[in-house]
């Protein structure tokens, strides 16, 4: 298995990522969930299996936020590792140009505390812990937003300056908010794990739990026969469709 495979084993649904700065009736907010897989951009944090997730978010004076945000993981410890957490902090500000069209702009910290170990070292990788800055644009339901790492792409060597382009939109349809999303992962001098990913989520506010189901996957290459983001415990497909069901409270 190349190593790259193994250092980007990093990605899932929307309904599994809290949105950046959503600070509700309050400017300060905290939202607890779990879902039965931790789907990325695509990409299985859990080796597709469940993940327990929770956050806060504040909002600032003025449009600006900060936030974080943890989830049990897998990945790591499976390529050799030792972090059982991913630990996200943010910060940004939204703003209008105008009424209809709104910006979001920010960075964003994946951090793995003590992942890093002989063995993560002695297989080539750097450290997992990754920076990236992001921008935004929101024009009605549709936000086309970009992601640009100034670091190495959660320990792939070599990769940094690597992007993520993401096109999504909310619908109210009939008491539900369905959720399209397509994106793009292009990694820095290694386009054998660059692909796009998807999702529709469909999800519902009941009795102050939001409920979801989503179909998630990537479309990611193979490699002289063998899916590019495999798991190396089992052999599965990191990346293949599958349905992703969360619940989340926010209060």
């Amino acid at each position: 298995m190349n190593k790259i495979a193994a250092a980007l084993a990093t990605a899932l649904a929307l309904s599994a990522v809290p949105s950046l700065s959503q600070a509700e009736d309050s400017a300060l907010s905290f939202n607890l969930g779990a879902v039965t897989d931790y789907r990325y951009r695509g990409i299985s944090q859990t080796r597709l299996n469940p993940a327990l997730q929770g956050g806060a978010d504040y909002a600032l004076p003025g449009g600006f936020y900060v936030g974080t945000w943890l989830s049990t993981i897998k990945w790591i410890k499976d390529w050799g590792g030792d972090a059982d957490v991913e630990w996200d902090v943010y910060a940004g500000y939204k703003g209008e140009i105008s009424k209809e069209l709104g910006y979001d702009v920010g960075v964003l910290g994946y951090l793995y505390p003590g992942a890093v170990t002989d063995a993560w070292t002695a297989a080539g990788f750097k450290n997992p812990n990754t920076a990236e800055v992001y921008g935004a644009l929101t024009y009605g339901p549709a936000t086309l937003k970009y992601s640009h790492s100034v670091t190495n792409l959660f320990g792939t060597p070599d990769s940094k300056q690597s992007g993520y382009l993401d096109l999504s939109a909310s619908f109210d349809v009939a008491g539900l908010a369905l959720t399209p999303h397509i994106g793009y992962q292009s990694v820095r001098h290694a386009s054998d794990f660059s692909y796009t990913d998807y999702a529709l989520t469909v999800s519902k506010d009941v009795a102050g739990f939001v409920l979801s189901a989503a179909i998630v996957g990537a479309d990611t290459k193979s490699i002289n026969g063998v899916k590019a983001y495999a798991s190396p415990a089992n052999g599965k497909d990191l990346g293949r469709a599958g349905l992703v069901l969360g619940i989340k409270k926010t209060f």
